[in-house]
């Protein structure tokens, strides 16, 4: 055999062990952290070909900056930093090539395919995760307040029963109802509020600065502490925080509060690593959480200051759980202690959040849908559909037009189809509906090199050139209008995937590839398959074409 042609086919069988083999499936290891904390290697089997969220279904997110309760002065600084927050998320989350970027300048766009608990997700996503420590009031604050606070209700007209405002001078003598006025205005013993707050010792807490009212007063006392003339009353340097749920005492359900300093000793922001584990003592589980050292030298001083003292540590504006007492120095790392009925996979996403940092501002779910799984196989059946007959059609013309030569072509572009795929397993890419459909049109690319190739063939034969003359004078002569044409449609695609959205850059990866595999095959296959019938056949004075 010619040197050159086995040199050639060398190349081409390790081009197709290298494809076969990138698109089996194989066991690799990955490094994680248990529910204990430790890290553990793993075995995942790897997936080639990831099927993206139109294919095997999954979850689409809108999020927008909800800006309820303020009003921020740089929208696009804070939706960039939510954007990174975000992306850490997803990729702690596990999901296999999720899709979050910012669409326009605000809003962002998380698609999370194969996602099995949708509010699982949405709650991990949209959790503001700001973390702080405070330490609870030891001044009674809130007890002082109290008889002020009620003065500036009664002011308002907002007595003891049941919260209700007592008709104004006017509304009477525009002829209000009087004895339902009567009875609203009733006054009864107590304020508005401290009719309904009780200490947390009441409950036998020994914890300063505690509280706690029934839970189904505990909507009208918040609303009541957010009246700005109420508010005012507390003194500064104080602020009051609910509970994250309620209690049960006895069969009553309780909502508590605490008073606590409005300036934390550390946040979040200090915050490098957790983990989530189960404590056999307390048979729940906790958040692990390590400081960096600015926030561990903080924290030490803070906590070695306040030794006795209660410590709150506050989520999202939400106590978590009754405060501890600080009983020595804390430095860099401590635990979060869950709540009780909560379970390891809440713990776990909490220290997910945590570990990816706070969002600027909370997140509001402005669009969603979910697709199911079924419409993706419908997708998949329709691509395979479409792939197979343009597959088809393209061999036929080939064949029918080209006759001997067109053979040649159809078995190079069965190898660019095993290149193609190979290839984009290779590079983990995830495979879209609109990347099936880049697949199916680089099949007619693909031929294109080998119609110009061809056409160039037969000009030379016209010209009495030789066989093999012909051959190599066609394959070197459309080697530059090959050249100029893919790459004017690669740089296509790579605009297509800086500036699309998901399903667009699933549309440019697939068309990319197939691009470079069609000149692979096109060029250099194809070439190959010609010297080989060349040799076999020397006595040729005519070509198949």
């Amino acid at each position: 055999m010619n040197p050159s042609i086995r040199n050639r086919l060398l190349i081409i069988g390790a081009l197709m062990a290298l494809s076969i083999y990138s698109l089996f499936p194989r066991d690799v290891t990955i490094r994680s952290r248990g529910p204990d904390g430790a890290l553990r290697d793993t075995t995942e089997k790897k997936i080639p070909l990831k099927l993206g969220l139109d294919l095997q279904g999954g979850m689409h997110l809108g999020l927008e900056l909800d800006q309820t309760n303020r009003v921020s002065s740089d929208v696009s600084r804070d939706i960039d930093l939510a954007l990174t927050v975000l992306r850490k998320r997803v990729d702690e989350f596990g999901v296999q090539e999720p899709v979050v970027q910012k669409v326009g300048d605000e809003r962002i766009v998380v698609e999370l395919a194969g996602v099995r608990d949708p509010q699982r997700a949405m709650d991990i996503v949209q959790k503001a995760a700001f973390l702080e420590f405070r330490i609870t009031d030891r001044t009674g604050a809130l007890d002082k307040a109290l008889p002020a606070m009620d003065r500036a209700l009664r002011g308002l007209g907002i007595t003891a029963a049941a919260g209700k405002t007592s008709p104004s001078a006017v509304q009477s003598l525009l002829g209000g109802d009087s004895a339902a006025a009567g009875a609203d205005s009733t006054p009864v013993e107590g304020g508005a509020l401290s009719s309904l707050i009780q200490p947390g010792a009441a409950a036998g807490s020994g914890v300063p600065g505690e509280y706690f009212v029934p839970e189904a007063a505990y909507p009208r006392v918040d609303s009541l502490f957010r009246i700005p003339e109420v508010a005012r009353a507390l003194p500064r340097g104080v602020e009051i925080l609910w509970s994250a749920a309620p209690v049960s005492v006895g069969v009553q359900p309780y909502r508590f509060f605490y008073v606590v300093e409005d300036k934390p000793i550390v946040t979040g922001r200090n915050l490098v690593d957790a983990s989530a584990q189960f404590d056999q003592l307390t048979n729940g589980p906790v958040v692990h959480f390590e400081l960096d050292r600015a926030g561990g030298r903080q924290f030490g001083a803070a906590t070695q200051a306040h030794i006795g003292d209660y410590m709150a540590i506050v989520l999202d504006g939400r106590v978590q759980g009754p405060p501890p007492v600080i009983q020595g120095r804390i430095d860099r790392n401590g635990q979060i202690t869950m709540g009780g009925g909560k379970s390891i996979v809440e713990a776990q996403d909490l220290a997910l959040t945590l570990k990816a940092g706070a969002l600027p501002v909370p997140l509001k779910i402005v669009d969603r849908f979910q697709v199911g799984a079924s419409l993706g196989a419908d997708s998949i059946r329709g691509g395979i559909t479409a792939g197979i007959i343009g597959t088809l059609v393209v061999i036929l013309i080939m064949i029918g037009y080209y006759r001997m030569s067109g053979v040649l072509a159809v078995g190079a572009l069965a190898l660019y189809l095993l290149f193609t795929l190979g290839g984009l397993a290779m590079i983990d890419a995830t495979l879209t509906l609109p990347g099936l459909a880049g697949i199916v049109l680089s099949i007619g690319i693909a031929v294109d090199a080998n119609v110009l190739i061809f056409e160039r063939i037969r000009e030379e034969l016209i010209h009495g050139r030789t066989v093999r003359l012909a051959v190599d004078e066609g394959f070197q002569h459309a080697m530059s209008a090959i050249i100029d044409s893919n790459v004017s449609t690669v740089i296509t695609a790579l605009f297509l995937f800086q500036f699309g959205t998901g399903p667009v850059k699933g549309f440019a990866v697939t068309l990319t590839m197939g691009i470079f595999a069609s000149m692979i095959t096109a060029v250099f296959v194809s070439k190959t398959f010609f010297m080989i019938w060349l040799q076999r056949r020397p006595d040729l004075t005519t070509l198949s074409i």
